[in-house]
């Protein structure tokens, strides 16, 4: 097995690959009657390097979650991460990477960056094969290379056998996922272990009370229009591709959006006009919190509109507009998840983070609001790994420099140190380019925010139960076909009808969400205005006068808005 040796100038001595990926490695897939079987036994658990140089990159949800954070408003994080370079460490494309210029980012412009889709190492396609065995035998998907598959119960209980097995392990060391003294990592941080987010119970939790179909169901839910490898690699990412702490993390976060946030079934589901008909309840209590979620769309705290010039969708935050107490905490909460869950419908193909613009004009105290940003870097550091390409603090008065110091104190040092001030125009037109900065901010895009709220009977799709379960058993179709597929991957050599066919798959199951969205999904100001398209698009910018102004993505589209007529 070849060595993976650091660079003396990273302070590491040169290590070999983990026992367990040289034994992977060396160990044939030729055969799909052999088994492709993930080393879940405790004391052959992947070894992972902790350099010194480096800590958690799944802080990063840090970053995303204060940028989303329309609620917190004036805490603002910031993080500019470049593309990264091929590197000597044995599983590129983690966040503790050098980063690569601007210049290197065109050069290679339209193919995927490390350690995502199409773009892995050997390393790490084993390790997402791992991850995809022992997903798949949670959820009780019977392998038919594995004489050995056992029922639910026997499937839970290996799992847990894992998750117990690796806290015994750190407990010996520095007590149950404890934090890591200078001797163990070489610098200040948390260990990669760290469960200051208690997801190892939230990971016990959902496996007492959901049954492996009720996991399955839900982790497809939670795919949506995402590429499947694509959502496993970033909780791998954000976890330095240990695959046991990446499950954990990902079954926490579907834990997350099942029992606390009820992410699908009351967020995206009603929506703006859920909260419309909350407005108007007779009890005091749901009347207030669909008020105040409409007073934050309707004001446009935060808005999704454009590109930076890599091509990321951007979020832009208006800070001066909020004011603490003037919302309850609840609906800042779901003001900032719905956020999120639109956002994440404009990243596609390539792009899949985003771009978070802060404007602090006229900044005050009166808008600093620590508890939800405290919620927010829970939330985000916990739930939404990998997410986050660059957010800008512009504009930020010197009173801020007392707030950045608090907020800075409960970020990750790594992520910290990327944090990027825009003070003028110029500087800001560094990330984004002038025609795309819109003109409330001095740039030439004459793009303003005008809410369009919601319209009578523009969920009615939502209320079609028996087409909306044909377009469901359809969807179910196409997932039992790729999880069968992906075992076939499992256990090959890199069969290239294989390949081709996840990716097939992997296409309609994109198209097949889009086809389905508008039984699922309530309409958004972005559907209304035309910028989020039929079949996934996304129009930020007008298009040309000659073209057609069609409806909008299940609405009519509003006076004083346009759409460029593509399916």
């Amino acid at each position: 097995m070849r060595r993976c040796v650091i660079p003396r100038s990273s302070m590491i001595l040169p290590r070999q690959l983990p026992r367990t990926s040289r034994h992977t490695l060396q160990r044939p897939l030729t055969s799909l009657s052999k088994p492709f079987k993930p080393n879940l036994h405790p004391s052959r658990r992947p070894q992972t390097h902790t350099p010194c140089h480096v800590v958690l990159s799944s802080s990063t949800y840090t970053i995303v979650g204060v940028a989303l954070c329309t609620a917190l408003l004036g805490a603002v994080t910031v993080i500019y991460q470049k593309p990264q370079p091929a590197s000597t460490h044995p599983f590129p494309g983690s966040e503790t990477e050098e980063l690569k210029t601007s210049e290197e980012m065109a050069a290679v412009a339209g193919t995927p960056q490390p350690g995502r889709p199409g773009n892995l190492t050997a390393e790490q396609e084993l390790k997402l094969k791992e991850f995809w065995s022992t997903l798949l035998h949670i959820f009780g998907v019977s392998d038919p290379a594995d004489v050995s598959n056992g029922d639910a119960d026997s499937i839970n209980s290996q799992a847990r056998t894992n998750v117990a097995g690796a806290e015994k392990k750190k407990s010996k060391k520095r007590g149950l996922f404890g934090r890591k003294t200078n001797a163990d990592t070489g610098v200040d941080g948390v260990a990669e272990g760290d469960d200051k987010y208690g997801q190892v119970k939230e990971f016990h939790t959902l496996l007492d009370k959901q049954s492996p179909e009720e996991l399955r169901k839900a982790f497809w839910s939670m795919v949506k229009h995402d590429n499947p490898d694509g959502l496993l690699l970033r909780f791998l990412r954000a976890r330095k591709w240990n695959v046991q702490n990446a499950l954990v993390m990902l079954m926490a976060t579907i834990h997350w959006r099942l029992e606390e946030v009820k992410v699908d079934v009351e967020i995206v589901k009603r929506g703006e006009g859920g909260a419309l008909e909350d407005s108007k309840s007779a009890d005091a209590a749901v009347k207030r919190e669909g008020v105040d979620f409409l007073t934050q769309m309707r004001m446009g705290k935060s808005f999704l509109h454009g590109t930076d010039k890599e091509g990321r969708p951007m979020c832009f935050v208006r800070v001066r507009l909020h004011k603490q107490g003037e919302q309850t905490e609840t609906s800042l909460e779901r003001y900032t998840v719905y956020t999120i869950e639109t956002a994440r419908l404009l990243l596609s193909g390539n792009v899949d983070t985003a771009c978070i613009v802060f404007d602090m004009t006229d900044f005050s105290m009166a808008n600093m609001d620590y508890a939800p940003v405290k919620f927010m870097i829970k939330c985000f550091e916990a739930n939404y790994p990998e997410s986050l390409g660059v957010v800008l603090v512009h504009k930020s008065p010197w009173i801020f420099n007392a707030v950045w110091k608090i907020i800075k104190g409960w970020l990750d040092p790594v992520v910290a140190s990327k944090v990027h001030f825009t003070r003028n125009l110029d500087e800001l037109a560094e990330f984004v380019a002038l025609d795309h900065i819109p003109h409330e901010e001095g740039g030439k895009d004459p793009w303003t925010y005008n809410y369009v709220g919601p319209v009578s009977g523009e969920n009615a799709k939502m209320d079609n139960d028996d087409f909306r379960e044909k377009l469901m058993e359809g969807r179910r179709k196409v997932v039992r076909e790729y999880e069968a597929v992906t075992q076939h991957w499992m256990h090959s050599t890199g069969s290239s009808e294989v390949v081709e066919r996840r990716k097939a798959l992997t296409e309609e199951l994109r198209a097949g969400y889009w086809e389905l969205d508008p039984y699922v999904r309530a309409r958004t100001f972005y559907d209304r205005t035309g910028m989020i398209r039929f079949g996934g698009g996304v129009q930020f910018y007008p298009p040309t006068e000659t073209q057609a102004a069609p409806m909008a993505n299940g609405g009519a589209i509003p006076a004083g808005h346009t759409d460029d007529g593509v399916d």
